[in-house]
């Protein structure tokens, strides 16, 4: 008989824990797998503690995060338990700076297949949010830091932690911007941190990159805007697709539409799926599946194909929207 793996069993008492209703005692029990000897099994605690919002764990995972960083190489290969309690700890509103300014300095460099790698970033890019959130006076000045750091993820999470902070964090990422990054990730982050501020100023400068050379750093810009369904946002869009012919770039603005959730992009899909050639409806179509699971657009949709009777139509619709040929 295989001996029973007590690292299995305590995921699997973890699992049983997140299906179980809330109460006291399951909370103490959570709390308890925090101090387990695997770093993995503390992991999933405080990834659950977090999914549950247990309020009541914030004193057992700020001590576990300290417990952790006294030997993290040693205690938590991959950051694997102290990202989750960061990630824990942010989504219960925790804004005690010390836990954030120290896993945003946080470097740990581990052995791979090639170089080592720093498992640390996901950390520190966490943990930027988490300062953006706290009164300390060093938050800012360690997020835009971050900024600069050597790796995507962490920069990334610099760039969103500063599209929390206003018209200061706008016009840090607008520096950022015009300095320029190596990663359309990061860039696409800045783009959405702008956005955020909800002016008029940041749909227009982001617009502007819907003409750049750089395809990635075009999609980038157009999925920002896309998302930050902002009315002004889906003018620029639709702008630019009334002038571009590359059907890749117009399948991306097509997308960055149905994203932005707005009427009037919505009005404007439904129409090219209606008045537009077999090529051109069958993108907006396929960017409409955005709107899967809305019974709303899916009857508009359906009716709309329908209408025009062509059969390649009415196939793709069935197709993206997961529907039974008729």
């Amino acid at each position: 008989m295989r001996k029973r793996d007590p690292i299995e069993d305590a995921l699997d008492a973890l699992a049983e824990l997140r299906r179980s209703p809330v109460s006291e005692a399951s909370a103490r029990r959570i709390g308890s797998f925090l101090g387990n000897r695997s770093n993995l099994v503390a992991a999933k605690a405080a990834k659950i503690a977090g999914e549950l919002r247990t309020a009541e764990l914030i004193p057992d995972l700020a001590a576990a995060y300290q417990r952790l960083m006294v030997n993290p190489a040693k205690l938590d290969k991959g950051c694997a338990a102290v990202t989750a309690i960061v990630e824990a700890l942010y989504a219960m509103d925790y804004d005690e700076p010390g836990v954030y300014l120290q896993g945003a300095r946080h470097i740990q460099m581990e052995p791979s297949f090639g170089l080592p790698v720093d498992a640390a970033a996901q950390l520190r890019g966490d943990c930027a949010l988490g300062l953006v959130r706290t009164r300390h006076p060093d938050a800012l000045f360690e997020v835009v830091r971050l900024l600069a750091d050597k790796e995507p993820r962490a920069r990334m999470g610099a760039a969103r932690a500063l599209g929390l902070a206003g018209e200061t964090g706008e016009l840090l990422l607008l520096s950022k911007v015009l300095a320029g990054d190596s990663e359309p990730d990061v860039l696409a982050e800045c783009f959405s941190g702008m956005l955020a501020s909800g002016t008029e100023r940041s749909v227009s400068f982001v617009a502007s990159h819907l003409d750049h050379e750089d395809q990635a750093i075009v999609e980038a810009a157009a999925f920002a805007l896309g998302a930050s369904r902002a009315p002004q946002a889906v003018g620029a869009l639709r702008e630019r697709w009334e002038r571009t012919v590359q059907a890749p770039l117009r399948k991306t603005l097509l997308f960055a539409l149905a994203t932005a959730r707005q009427d009037s992009a919505l009005e404007f899909l439904l129409s090219l799926a209606a008045g537009a050639d077999a090529r051109i409806a069958l993108e907006a179509i396929a960017a409409l599946a955005a709107y899967r699971n809305d019974e709303r657009v899916r009857t508009l949709l359906e009716e709309t194909v329908e209408r025009r009777g062509e059969v390649q139509l009415v196939d793709a619709f069935h197709a993206e929207f997961r529907l039974s040929p008729r």
